[in-house]
C-alpha cells in the first residue's frame, strides 16, 4: 500500500506544483495574456470577415465589439487617470485587418488632447470647415506588453529593412518606432535629441525633435516625441510644436542636389551624357534627402526655437506621467 501511495503521489506532485505555479503568477501577467489572446483572437475573427469580402457591416460591428471589450481589459491593466486637457482613455488600436494601414500599432491605452493647434475643440469640423485634429496624443502600456510587442516586429518591414530595435531603450530613440507603433499614415523623421530633464519618477526618458511624411523629408520639424520608463509602464507623448524649427540653409543643400538631378535627367535625355554615365552619378535625389537630414540634424541645436520645443517636449511629458 505504501509503494502504491508513492506511485499515486508521485504522479499527482507535477500536476500540483505546475498549479501552484500557474496560481503564484503575478495579477497582471494574466490580464495581458487575457488581453493578447483575445486581441489576436479578435485580429484572425475579422480579418477573416473581410477576407470573405463583402461583410463591411459585420466586420465593422465585429471590430466595435472587440475594440470595446480590449479597451475594458487594458483599463484594468494600466489602472491610468484621465489627464487634463485630454479626452477619455481609447484603445491604441485602430484596425484588426491585417490588410489595413495602420495594422499592428502598439497596444495600450491613448488620450488624445481636447484641442487642436488652433485653440478648437478637436475631432470635428473648424470655423474653416476642415477637421480640427487633436494637437497631441499619449499612450501608455506596460512594460511587459512593449516588449511582446517588440519581439513581434522584429521583421515588420523585412529582414532586410530597418526595423525596430529589440531593447525598449534604443526602441524609444529609434523613429521606426514611432512610425509602426502610431497610426497615422505618416512616417515619423527624427531631426535631432531634444535636451529634456529626466523626471524624478522615471528610470529613463527621452526625447526628440521630428516631423511627419508621406515622400519626401518635411522642410521643418514641427513634431515632438517624448517617451519614459516608470513604475513598470512605459510612457510615449507626441504633438505638434509651434513655433516648428526650421533650417532653410539646410534646405537650400536639397535643393542644390535637386538641380542636379533634374540637369543629368536632362543630359541623359538628350543624350549629353551616356547611360553609364548617368549610373555613376547614383541615386543623387536620395543623396540631396540625405545631406539635408545631415545637416538639419547637426545644426538643430543651433536653430531658432529649439529650446522652446524643449520646453514643450518637457511639459507634454510631464502631462504623459501625470505628474500635478
Amino acid at each position: 500500500m505504501q509503494n502504491t501511495h508513492s506511485y499515486v503521489l508521485g504522479l499527482t506532485l507535477p500536476f500540483v506544483l505546475a498549479a501552484t505555479i500557474a496560481s503564484a503568477a503575478p495579477p497582471t501577467r494574466i490580464a495581458e495574456d487575457r488581453y493578447i489572446a483575445a486581441r489576436d483572437a479578435a485580429i484572425a475573427n475579422i480579418s477573416a470577415i473581410y477576407d470573405a469580402g463583402d461583410r463591411a457591416d459585420a466586420a465593422r460591428k465585429a471590430e466595435e465589439a472587440a475594440s470595446a471589450d480590449l479597451l475594458g481589459q487594458m483599463r484594468v491593466i494600466l489602472a491610468e487617470p484621465d489627464r487634463d486637457g485630454f479626452g477619455p482613455a481609447k484603445l491604441n488600436i485602430d484596425t484588426f485587418s491585417k490588410g489595413d494601414e495602420g495594422f499592428g500599432t502598439l497596444d495600450g491605452l491613448r488620450f488624445d488632447a481636447k484641442l487642436g493647434m488652433n485653440g478648437e475643440m478637436a475631432g470635428q469640423n473648424g470655423a474653416d470647415g476642415q477637421y480640427v485634429e487633436p494637437k497631441s496624443h499619449i499612450i501608455v502600456t506596460t512594460q511587459a506588453l512593449f516588449e511582446r510587442w517588440l519581439r513581434a516586429h522584429k521583421d515588420w518591414w523585412g529582414k532586410n529593412s530597418k526595423n525596430v530595435p529589440q531593447q525598449i531603450a534604443a526602441a524609444l530613440k529609434h523613429e521606426s518606432f514611432y512610425t509602426q507603433a502610431i497610426s497615422s499614415g505618416a512616417a515619423v523623421v527624427n531631426f535631432n535629441s531634444l535636451p529634456i530633464e529626466k523626471p524624478p519618477t522615471a528610470s529613463f526618458a527621452h526625447a526628440m525633435l521630428a516631423g511627419r511624411t508621406q515622400s519626401e523629408l518635411p522642410e521643418a520639424a514641427d513634431h515632438v516625441f517624448v517617451a519614459a520608463i516608470a513604475n513598470g509602464k512605459v510612457y510615449i507623448a507626441y504633438g505638434l510644436i509651434d513655433p516648428p524649427v526650421q533650417a532653410p540653409d539646410c534646405l537650400a543643400i536639397r535643393r542644390d542636389y535637386l538641380g542636379k538631378a533634374d540637369q543629368a535627367d536632362d543630359d541623359l535625355r538628350t543624350g549629353k551624357i551616356a547611360r553609364k554615365a548617368y549610373n555613376k552619378l547614383g541615386d543623387l535625389r536620395q543623396k540631396g534627402e540625405d545631406a539635408y537630414k545631415r545637416c538639419f540634424t547637426q545644426n538643430a541645436p543651433n536653430r531658432p526655437f529649439f529650446a522652446e520645443a524643449t520646453r514643450q517636449a518637457e511639459k507634454l511629458l510631464s502631462a504623459a506621467l501625470d505628474t500635478r
